[in-house]
């Protein structure tokens, strides 16, 4: 199982993820991921999960057309992975991550 992410700082509400990991992902070079960050193109949540999803995170993350969301456990392992373009549903202004 993969370990990229780092929740040892969880409790301060920081949440660190290895940038080649979610680069390719995201149709980001890794090396310009902080400053796409920093520029406001690239941005993210996370989430809690509650009930027997508890112990659980969802980090979603938004570049330009492309999203990515990971779940991953108490250690930092990836439990699922799902990448790929967003889209504008018809009328509609929010775009949408496809289901995985």
């Amino acid at each position: 199982m993969d370990t990229i992410v780092d929740l040892d700082k969880l409790t301060e509400g920081i949440v660190e993820v290895e940038a080649m990991s979610i680069a390719h992902d995201l149709g980001i070079e890794a090396a310009r991921l902080l400053e796409a960050l920093r520029e406001g193109q690239l941005t993210g949540r996370c989430e809690q999960g509650i009930g027997e999803d508890a112990g659980r995170l969802r980090l979603t993350f938004f570049h330009a057309n492309r999203g990515l969301r990971l779940i991953v456990d108490r250690e930092g392992h990836i439990l699922n992975r799902s990448a790929g373009r967003l889209r504008r549903p018809k009328g509609g202004q929010s775009l949408t991550c496809p289901a995985p």
